[in-house]
């Protein structure tokens, strides 16, 4: 037996193995610590929607003309989706279907008189191609979908 632990002391190896848990677990707290956190992914669509009130039917303009809708106003086309909005004026902003409900997300409150509605006009035209057809059906669907998931209620307007 060494003379230090003959004394009651402990001996210098065991010492060691103690200062270097004791040195790895303060390590290893502190990176845990101070490792950057992932932020929360940020709100969908859908979620920033609900902000916007619940439509109120009671609001709508009573004629069916589009010029007097103050909500936004969507055109479906069989190669894209039109916006329309009383923040733009005059002034349509091309989507792809699955980018509509993005774009109305961004849309600020004042642009929602009529609570959480669209109105929506699908341009057909009677000497549309079956393939033309086939996308105008395809896009009403996805937008359509997109929208009632959201729970976004649709004015639809009649073709004249």
């Amino acid at each position: 037996m060494s003379s230090s632990a003959a004394r009651g002391r402990p001996q210098t190896g065991f010492v060691s193995v103690i200062v270097f848990v004791c040195i790895f677990i303060c390590v290893v707290s502190f990176s845990l610590a101070c490792s950057r956190q992932n932020p929360p992914a940020p709100p969908d669509a859908a979620t920033l929607l609900q902000a916007v009130a619940v439509a109120d039917p009671a609001k709508y303009p009573s004629t069916q003309q589009p010029r007097h809708w103050s909500n936004p106003y969507l055109v479906i086309r069989p190669d894209a989706v039109g916006l329309l909005t009383g923040i733009a004026a005059n002034e349509e902003q091309i989507l792809k279907p699955e980018e509509v409900l993005n774009a109305l997300a961004r849309l600020p409150a004042s642009a929602w008189p009529y609570g959480r509605a669209v109105a929506i006009l699908v341009e057909e035209k009677p000497t549309a191609s079956e393939p033309d057809k086939i996308a105008l059906r395809r896009n009403r669907g996805i937008v359509a979908g997109d929208l009632q998931g959201a729970h976004v209620a649709i004015h639809w307007i009649p073709t004249s």
